[in-house]
């Protein structure tokens, strides 16, 4: 699955849970939100990574509404379809002083968020699905954790990282995951997992 796609396909899931779910629905993954408030964070996502790939920075506001979040979030995802549709070595705007991005920067980074959130609107329903992450999709947002985020966020990793395809190792570890991709996937953004996990991860843990 190409990344922009799976902006469709995992925007898409997450919507269908939510939608079944319904907005006052808690989220058990984020316990402080409820899934009116896991779109509303979603759909200002995507607004401002239209401006970012757009080099036009700018903080959308959705709207209060429940049925207004969702109709506006639609045309957010359009509108970041075609951003991020062109050629990805395009320069973009980076928030993050010393670091340049590019249009395929956002399109990966959209891919992971949006997956992530697919699985916290998931956990909102009665009967959670099953859904799994295919290694290649999965090891590529691990990667994109250890080798994008953490850099921008002025974490140093000091870990070790191992999945049966890829391994990453950073400094001197001071802790170690592993497992099968989505699982160190999960792990990684503090979501349920069936990874080992030696040491403490908390100075990674996603923001």
């Amino acid at each position: 699955m190409q990344l922009l796609e799976a902006i469709d396909v995992h925007a898409d899931g997450l919507k269908r849970a939510a939608l079944e779910a319904g907005p006052t629905a808690p989220v058990r993954n984020c316990p402080k939100w409820t899934v009116h408030d896991l779109v509303s964070h979603i759909a200002f996502v995507h607004g401002f990574a239209v401006g970012l790939a757009l080099n036009r920075p700018a903080r959308p506001t959705p709207p209060p509404d429940w049925d207004d979040v969702l109709g506006w979030w639609d045309g957010q995802r359009l509108a970041l379809r075609e951003a991020l549709g062109g050629n990805p070595e395009t320069a973009a705007f980076s928030p993050y002083p010393g670091f340049a991005e590019t249009v395929g920067d956002w399109t990966r980074r959209m891919a992971h968020e949006t997956a992530i959130h697919r699985l916290d609107a998931e956990s909102a329903l009665a009967d959670v699905p099953e859904t799994r992450f295919s290694p290649g999709f999965a090891n590529d947002g691990v990667d994109e954790y250890l080798t994008y985020l953490t850099p921008r966020r002025g974490i140093t990793p000091d870990v070790r990282v191992t999945t049966p395809e890829r391994s990453w190792a950073f400094g001197e570890p001071k802790a170690e995951l592993d497992g099968a991709a989505d699982d160190v996937y999960r792990a990684l953004w503090g979501r349920p997992h069936q990874a080992s996990v030696t040491g403490d991860l908390a100075p990674l843990a996603a923001p």
